[in-house]
């Protein structure tokens, strides 16, 4: 089974955090992502830039626009996302509890499937 994996930050919390801080913790975040994508659970694992940098498409009277930032003030934001293969949800969460990421956010598990066999 496949597992979305989404990477929630606290935003205001987020800000507290050192440069040097970060930079210890990326480098953790790919020696732990290279280890479970060379045992073949990885699929996937990207980061997110800061939700100011982000765009908002919404469909009106037919016609598609797009406005700049998030829609609201957010308390949290997606920072990124990993998509797993595991056997079940159990093994999806021993995975993600060893994520170095950890210390600073949430991660949602939730499976995933394919809309186009309903799998």
């Amino acid at each position: 089974m496949k597992f979305l994996c989404q990477i929630w930050f606290d935003t205001e919390k987020s800000k507290l955090v050192s440069h040097a801080e970060w930079e210890a913790v990326t480098r953790e975040c790919i020696a732990s992502d290279n280890r479970w994508r060379d045992s073949g659970h990885l699929l996937v694992a990207l980061a997110l830039r800061e939700p100011s940098t982000a765009i908002t498409v919404r469909l009106r009277n037919g016609e598609a626009s797009a406005t700049d930032g998030p829609f609201a003030e957010i308390k949290e934001h997606l920072g990124g996302f990993v998509l797993i293969e595991a056997e079940t949800i159990e093994e999806a969460q021993t995975i993600v509890s060893s994520f170095p990421i950890l210390r600073y956010c949430s991660i949602e598990v939730r499976p995933a499937y394919s809309i186009q066999d309903g799998r």
